[in-house]
């Protein structure tokens, strides 16, 4: 019985060590203006783009006009030449409203810390131009990235909007951990600070926006605008980020953008353990038991 008594407590222990213990993920956002073949096949310009994505777990680029893929096979390309991680990516269809101005929404991920478990294309073109690609994420526990590259003219509306799919999204996969992220145009002349009360995810508390009003997102001496943003729902999910880790990146190559990247970093405890499906413990639980009584 001594045991057993001390193999269930060595047990939990474990379990607690591995929960608290899980890696860190960095998650980016970058607007890379009109990426396209040429500026894939421009070795200058992914140098820089690599720098970005290399030290994130998860990537959203903007703003990709790739009808064929080739632009985004190329970056994985070189991506997964050197690197010590393997990258692959998830992309929306081409969206937009005119012939002339499809882009796409591209996830690029590190295979060894985050899986796809869900995708989802929303679908409103009255609320949006270019409608948001829904992911899901699963590392040990599961959280939705719902991506937006507004409209500048329609920033009020379409940021407004997020909070309709939000809804729709969390009820879909029964899941609030939701983080909203990407080229808001959310500041300057596009959403002014009297603009923001008509904006839910501005006026209802459940969320964070973890980029801040006065940061400046924008490359060029011209502007200082908190154009890129990352917002999260609900305390589970703002427990979970990491303090401070939310900001932008310095690193401006006009050329490449017009935008910095933004990141923030989740520290997994918070939010994984109460993610974590309480039948999957149990199932884990009995597992690590029988094998622990068998000895």
């Amino acid at each position: 019985m001594r045991w057993r008594s001390s193999g269930l407590s060595l047990f939990l222990l474990l379990s607690i060590f591995v929960l608290k213990s899980a890696t860190e993920l960095r998650i980016c956002a970058y607007n890379v203006q009109n990426f396209d073949s040429a500026k894939a096949s421009n070795g200058r310009l992914m140098h820089f783009l690599k720098l970005v994505l290399t030290r994130c777990d998860i990537s959203l680029l903007q703003h990709v006009v790739d009808p064929d893929g080739q632009a985004i096979q190329k970056l994985l390309s070189v991506l997964n030449r050197y690197e010590e991680y393997d990258y692959e990516a998830v992309a929306s269809e081409s969206l937009g409203n005119s012939p002339d101005d499809k882009q796409k929404y591209v996830f690029i991920y590190r295979v060894q810390t985050v899986n796809v478990t869900g995708q989802y294309q929303y679908r409103s073109q009255q609320s949006f131009v270019r409608e948001p690609f829904v992911v899901r994420f699963q590392t040990i526990g599961e959280f939705i990235l719902v991506p937006l590259h507004s409209e500048p003219s329609k920033a009020v509306q379409e940021i407004n909007k997020l909070y309709d799919v939000f809804v729709e999204v969390s009820k879909k996969w029964n899941n609030m951990n939701v983080m909203f992220l990407g080229d808001f145009h959310a500041s300057c002349a596009y959403v002014k600070r009297s603009d923001r009360r008509n904006i839910r995810l501005f006026m209802k508390s459940e969320f964070s926006w973890l980029i801040r009003n006065r940061e400046d997102t924008t490359v060029t001496d011209a502007t200082s605008c908190a154009y890129d943003r990352i917002v999260v729902h609900g305390e589970p999910f703002l427990r979970a980020i990491k303090p401070f880790s939310a900001k932008v990146f310095d690193l401006g190559v006009v050329q490449l953008s017009d935008h910095y990247p933004v990141e923030v970093v989740l520290k997994s405890s918070a939010l994984f353990l109460q993610a974590m499906p309480l039948l999957s413990l149990i199932s884990a639980s009995v597992i690590v038991w029988s094998f622990l009584s068998a000895l």
